[in-house]
This record gives structure tokens, C-alpha cells and sequence, in this order.
């Protein structure tokens, strides 16, 4: 099957290379969304999150923030967690942000915003996810 959005050597760059600090856009205190359990995941693989939801709550233990442009320190990879229709903006934000990956979850396409997202010199995967990904490289 061919990898359309982020061949296995850009999935391992950004998960060992492009850094340990991850906004999680989309991730809130709900234990049944999806966002909850990837986070916790990542956190397992040394990864600290960055909780980014309107609501702002911790998760996790990390102090979330209401959006991407208010997080006061430096984040290494932009985890995408809402729709599809959103999804464009929230990497137009981690560009902006100085990030230098963004990662789309299952679900999540905008080829569009996959193609500003590379074109700005960024990696980019987009419709799968890191929680599914990282076991695998072992």
C-alpha cells in the first residue's frame, strides 16, 4: 500500500528527530476521546504534551492552553486532533509557530494543508497516528 502522506522515513524523523515537546490540538480531560489515549501513549515514549483545546484544562499533568499561538515555549510537533474541515488552520498555526513537524490523525485530510505544510519546509504526516506508529520502530 502506498504511503501518500508520510512515507516510513518521515514518520520515524518525526518521531525520533523532529523532538519531544508536542502540542496535542484537540486533547481535553475527556477519557473517551481518542486524543486522551494518544497522549498518554506518547507521554509513555518520553514525548511531553501540550494539552491545546478552548477549554484549556490539564491532562495528563500538563497545563493546557487555549490555542496553539498561546503556548508561551517552543513546540517541536503540532498533533492534530480535529476535523478535517479545521485541520488547515491548525497547521497554517504550526508553521506560523516555528514547529517543525505536523502530524494529522487517522481521519484527519487536508491535502491542501499537507502541501503548504511541506512546501514551508516542514514534515508532514497526515491520516495516521503516532500512537499506532511508534511501538512499531522498536
Amino acid at each position: 500500500m502506498p504511503e501518500p502522506y508520510g512515507d516510513s522515513e518521515t514518520v520515524r524523523r518525526v518521531l525520533r528527530e523532529s523532538g519531544d515537546t508536542w502540542a496535542v490540538v484537540g486533547l481535553s480531560a475527556n477519557e473517551e476521546r481518542a486524543a486522551y489515549g494518544v497522549a498518554r501513549v506518547l507521554q509513555r515514549y518520553g514525548k511531553r504534551i501540550v494539552p491545546v483545546h478552548p477549554k484549556a484544562e490539564t491532562v495528563h499533568g500538563e497545563r493546557g492552553y487555549p490555542s496553539l499561538d498561546a503556548v508561551p515555549f517552543p513546540v517541536d510537533v503540532v498533533d492534530v486532533f480535529v476535523n478535517s474541515a479545521l485541520a488547515g488552520e491548525v497547521a497554517d498555526q504550526a508553521v506560523a509557530a516555528g514547529a517543525k513537524a505536523v502530524w494529522f490523525q487517522l481521519g484527519v485530510v487536508d491535502e491542501a494543508a499537507y502541501e503548504r505544510t511541506r512546501a514551508a519546509g516542514l514534515d508532514m504526516v497526515m491520516d495516521r497516528c503516532p500512537a499506532i506508529e511508534i511501538p512499531a520502530l522498536g
